[in-house]
């Protein structure tokens, strides 16, 4: 099971945010029960990232989130530009565009269990890093995930939750919205992810309908459930509210919808559609905290790397920017 947190937010409009930001992730090391030298480790990530939005970039943000159950740390480094010219000349140690020694990104990798990398130039930059315990191991299935949550403007929680199962060929997702932003949008976003964490390769009709039964004593959310199988080649799912699913790939493009209701509140007997799920196509799934109208063929330079990636470059450029905003994205592994 991957259930991740929010991501935290900081801003690097001047240096001074480059400690605030490092001593937040030493908060998330201590979640994760990190040792003394992998917890080094991520501060250096940290650093080295956080100065390179500092120098180089336009609306530089460093996003910062854990996830205890797999002792790991996931730091995103995003901007607006200018982009890289060359990428691989940039991941090089010794190379430098401002006077310093060169060795961020490179050193960025090296330190990493994971890294990736997308850059458009003139549109900005995407670096996905993850710090995970050495006694942790690779999650096993046959796909890739990964997720960005982001809590509305002045809130300190997100209202908005997710988690993956994988299973095997099977891989089980959930995203749920709470209702409004907050402290309870945020329950009752956690006790939908209880409910799926009890059986989660039930099949999506029923894992909604104990949703809807465990909400009832929250304020109640937007709910999408769907389970995908590689071997089967298809993706069953079932929703309620403002939760939005496509299919993306390099020539299709299919928007699998929720019907209308609310878990926990009003849902009509929920249906389950089944959608087949071409070989190289990526599952995106977005609360209503992302615009609807974006373009399949933003995603076309993504679809055969981190699903981190896909996900982070919606939030960037498709977040609405007054409610909690929640992408996840699924892709099966090569």
């Amino acid at each position: 099971m991957i259930f991740g947190t929010f991501h935290a937010v900081f801003p690097m409009g001047d240096p001074s945010r480059v400690g605030e930001a490092r001593r937040h992730a030493a908060q998330l090391a201590d979640d994760c029960n990190l040792s003394e030298v992998d917890a080094g480790r991520l501060a250096i990530v940290v650093t080295e990232l956080a100065t390179n939005l500092v120098r180089h970039a336009l609306r530089g943000r460093l996003w910062l989130s854990s996830r205890p159950g797999r002792g790991e740390v996931e730091v995103i480094a995003v901007d607006e530009g200018p982009g890289i010219l060359d990428i691989e000349r940039s991941l090089g140690d010794g190379f430098s565009t401002g006077g310093t020694p060169g060795t961020g990104l490179g050193a960025v990798r090296r330190l990493a269990q994971h890294f990736d990398l997308h850059s458009k130039v003139a549109e900005g930059t995407v670096v996905v890093a993850r710090v995970r315990s050495s006694a942790a191991t690779e999650a096993e299935g046959a796909a890739s995930v990964g997720a960005v949550s982001l809590n509305a403007p002045g809130e300190s929680v997100c209202g908005d939750g997710w988690g993956f199962v994988l299973d095997g060929e099977r891989t089980a997702v959930m995203v749920a919205d709470g209702l409004g932003h907050g402290p309870d949008a945020a329950e009752a976003a956690a006790v939908a992810l209880e409910a799926f964490s009890e059986e989660p390769m039930a099949s999506p009709r029923q894992l909604l309908e104990r949703t809807h039964q465990a909400l009832r004593r929250t304020r109640g959310a937007a709910v999408m459930v769907l389970h995908a199988d590689a071997a089967a080649g298809t993706i069953r799912s079932a929703g309620a509210g403002n939760v939005m699913a496509r299919l993306i790939s390099g020539v299709s493009d299919r928007t699998l919808l929720c019907q209308h209701g609310t878990a926990g509140l009003a849902v009509r007997t929920p249906e389950e559609i089944t959608t087949p799920w071409p070989p190289h196509a990526m599952l995106v799934v977005c609360s209503d905290g992302i615009e609807t109208r974006w373009k399949g063929d933003t995603l076309a330079p993504l679809l055969g790397r981190d699903p981190a990636l896909a996900a982070t470059v919606l939030a960037r450029d498709y977040c609405r920017g007054r409610d909690d905003a929640t992408v996840a994205v699924l892709r099966r592994k090569d």
